[in-house]
């Protein structure tokens, strides 16, 4: 899919193939699901699918969201992406069941190599626990995994994997901030 060793100053950095289903999936959702009402969740994912994305049952992506490519896209069940949301998805993006992801955050998987003359495009997938919420408008860089339960307070930089379940984390770059009550998240107590 990613063409290696082309000169990004004079030549695309993707396959004919792969530019062509971006721009089929552009038209189609500039058509089909950017002019739905809010409550039309149901005909957004089966557009969704229809385009490869795995959606599990009752997921809400509001209309604003931007996806890249939605063949790189796997949600659980029971999530919630919010308005103005960019699932950046270069490479794969998974959000694991129950998690959330606010307005306006952007999850990034993809980026260059400084250090290459060619400055060549570099991707690394994306994973988002069970249970994690993502606050608004944070940014996770390509190559993380959020764990299961873990808090992403409003507008932090995640650039590395997170290693602890159930923590909030906050700023930029993102620091633990406490520990969350899983317990009592998932009505255990």
């Amino acid at each position: 899919m990613i063409i290696q060793k082309n000169n990004p100053y004079s030549g695309p950095s993707f396959s004919l193939q792969n530019r062509l289903a971006r721009l089929a999936w552009c038209v189609v959702c500039a058509l089909l699901i950017r002019p739905t009402p809010i409550f039309m969740h149901g005909w957004r994912n089966t557009i969704l699918r229809l385009f490869g994305a795995q959606i599990g049952h009752q997921v809400h992506i509001h209309a604003n969201v931007k996806i890249w490519a939605p063949w790189n896209l796997h949600v659980g069940s029971f999530v919630g992406i919010g308005d103005g949301v960019n699932l950046y998805c270069m490479d794969k993006i998974t959000i694991e069941d129950y998690a959330v992801i606010s307005q306006g955050a952007h999850l990034c998987a993809g980026s260059h190599n400084f250090n290459d003359p060619s400055f060549q495009l570099i991707t690394a997938p994306i994973l988002i626990g069970a249970h994690a919420w993502v606050c608004a408008d944070v940014f996770i860089g390509m190559g993380v995994v959020i764990p299961e339960g873990v808090v992403l307070g409003a507008r932090a930089l995640v650039s590395k994997s997170i290693t602890e379940d159930w923590t909030v984390w906050g700023g930029m770059p993102a620091k633990k901030i406490e520990v969350r009550d899983r317990e009592c998240v998932l009505g255990l107590k």
